[in-house]
């Protein structure tokens, strides 16, 4: 029942799909690690569902499937004729890392199948936003734009897949309407999971333009194929709002079936591209196999993080990278700082590869190496920190083990997922499990290779966002099933955050906009000066503050000062358990 309810057109009708909760996780700030993980396996599965009682398109349905291979079919010309011709890939946070982590790995790809790389990325922010948040340039239509045209310069056809999970993002919309200006050298793709309806409808900052006025236009274009849109439902996120999970899931799974039926020698064919499309749902169902070696996991980094501490992926190859990933979102998601999940990838920058090379020198979160990890974390671990190592039997696992060990110098809490195939165990195997806590080892039968390592690569992101958002939930970052102390740094956040408000304390949209910019300023009483500052300031200033939801939060529900607020949440910073004993007192 819950299934369809949530699917349907009525439920939450306000809110688009990306930004509704799950009535499966209404609960799951008080739920067991083992609890967490099954909730978030019985979200993860509504990817595939293919009947519901909505009339949107889901990840499997007949039209997604046709401009997928529509989609590929483009690709293909390109690789028939890559000179002044590119691909490129764009997004904002999580979007915008798995653009990078996509490209890189496509080229490396095609260099592999002796095709000249035909792939470029875009992120928001630059490279700085692959591991710190950088919500500012998402809201600017026009450098999104510039952006565009300097990563294509003197390119004759360009590919463009712009992705915002929410059909919202307004640095993708500026990339859009650019590509719909240039229709001589740009053909545009729109990944997303909302209908196109429930694109946001505001006005672009700096223009008139809306991102539903975008995809309409987009729609017209796509009767010619001059034009793409994939933008099925997945269904609400576990965390209301998350789009790091189905949503960073799902784009790498429809990218990765256009671009591996380019590639092949055989046509694209609608029964292939389905096909592929279901054999990531057997992914998904192999990793949740092992949900009760997950939630140990998930337990350790809880208690690492319930007492200070820190949890630290130690990866190789694109499991380290999407290590890295995962690590980089639980800043802005959790409101988290950098050093409480943190991520290191064997061979850095160089294995990284991103445009702007080292970025080492721009602070300590940009460093991601293992030997960082070795020279600045290392001396400082404790029983109480929590490291995972993330690799598999094509890695070297004689590194692996020797850094195992040195680990275990510093503390038992170390833990170990690895893929392996079937029939295959590194001799080094055996030294390592007695080195480990606990070890999740993923036998995987015997497939084509490429295809194997993208099954390898979803099943670890499915498990490291299980990892880190089950220890967030436990150390009493969420609320119900939604985040609240997500940092208000741009307009999308904004608004979220005084919906966000709206829904849990029932009080009406302005009384909730105004507690949230009291929390923002640190005041009881707003100024005229406050009032009338624009959407910039504002989340300018809220970049700077801390715990701004949770305060307006408890200010809402019980009528207390900002400052009672703040001693309250010191005291109990479990946000369900501030919230209950704010209530009782008053």
């Amino acid at each position: 029942m819950e299934n369809i309810r949530l699917q349907s057109a009525d439920y939450e009708p306000t809110l688009p799909v990306t930004e509704k909760s799950n009535p499966l996780t209404r609960d799951i700030d008080r739920a067991s690690a083992s609890s967490i993980v099954k909730m978030l396996q019985a979200c993860d599965a509504q990817m595939f569902q293919e009947k519901s009682q909505t009339e949107y398109q889901r990840l499997l349905s007949e039209e997604i499937v046709k401009t997928l291979m529509e989609v590929a079919e483009r690709v293909r010309l390109i690789l028939k004729d890559p000179q002044d011709s590119l691909v490129v890939l764009s997004g904002c946070g999580t979007s915008g890392r798995l653009a990078f982590f996509m490209a890189s790995g496509f080229n490396r790809e095609l260099q592999r199948l002796n095709y000249a790389p035909i792939c470029s990325y875009v992120i928001a922010g630059g490279d700085r936003a692959l591991f710190s948040s950088q919500e500012a340039p998402e809201d600017d239509p026009t450098l999104g734009a510039l952006r565009l045209k300097k990563v294509s310069e003197g390119k004759k056809r360009v590919l463009f897949i712009g992705v915002s999970c929410g059909l919202s993002a307004p640095f993708v919309a500026g990339q859009l309407d650019f590509c719909l200006r240039h229709p001589d050298v740009y053909t545009p793709v729109l990944v997303g999971f909302n209908p196109a309806h429930q694109a946001r409808n505001e006005p672009l900052p700096g223009c008139t333009l809306t991102f539903r006025s975008v995809v309409t236009r987009m729609e017209e274009l796509a009767k010619t194929q001059k034009a793409f849109l994939i933008n099925p439902a997945l269904g609400p996120e576990a965390i209301s709002g998350s789009s790091r999970m189905k949503g960073g899931s799902a784009t790498k799974i429809l990218l990765e079936v256009v671009f591996s039926a380019s590639f092949s020698r055989t046509p694209v064919t609608f029964n292939g591209i389905l096909q592929h499309m279901r054999s990531y749902k057997k992914a998904l169902d192999f990793t949740y196999s092992h949900s009760e070696e997950i939630a140990v996991l998930t337990e350790a980094a809880g208690r690492s993080l319930q007492c200070g501490r820190q949890v630290c992926y130690l990866g190789w190859g694109s499991l380290g990278l999407l290590g890295l990933i995962d690590a980089s979102e639980c800043k802005p998601t959790f409101g988290a700082d950098y050093e409480d999940i943190r991520g290191f990838v064997s061979g850095g920058y160089k294995e990284l590869g991103n445009n702007e090379g080292d970025l080492t020198l721009m602070g300590p979160e940009f460093s991601i190496s293992h030997d960082d990890f070795l020279d600045r974390v290392l001396p400082r671990l404790t029983d109480d920190d929590t490291v995972l190592l993330l690799y598999s039997d094509s890695d070297d696992v004689d590194e692996v083990a020797k850094l195992a060990h040195r680990v275990r110098e510093k503390t038992p809490n170390i833990h170990a997922a690895y893929h392996q195939t079937d029939g295959g165990t590194a001799a080094q195997q055996d030294d390592i499990n007695k080195l480990c806590s606990s070890t999740i080892n993923f036998t995987w039968s015997q497939e084509t290779p490429k295809r194997l390592q993208h099954m390898r690569e979803l099943s670890t992101k499915l498990l490291l966002n299980a990892v880190s958002t089950g220890a967030h939930i436990l150390k009493g970052k969420v609320f119900k099933n939604y985040m609240v102390d997500l940092q208000v740094t741009n307009s999308k956040l904004y608004r979220r955050a005084a919906r966000l408000l709206q829904e849990l304390s029932s009080h009406s949209e302005s009384q909730s906009e105004e507690a949230l910019l009291k929390a923002i300023y640190q005041v009881d009483k707003l100024s005229e000066d406050i009032m009338t500052c624009s959407l910039d300031t504002h989340t300018h200033t809220a970049g700077k503050a801390k715990k701004v939801v949770p305060l307006a939060l408890v200010c809402l529900l019980t009528g207390c000062s900002i400052k009672e607020a703040e001693t309250r949440l010191e005291h109990q910073p479990i946000v369900r358990e501030a919230v209950e004993a704010c209530l009782k007192s008053s």
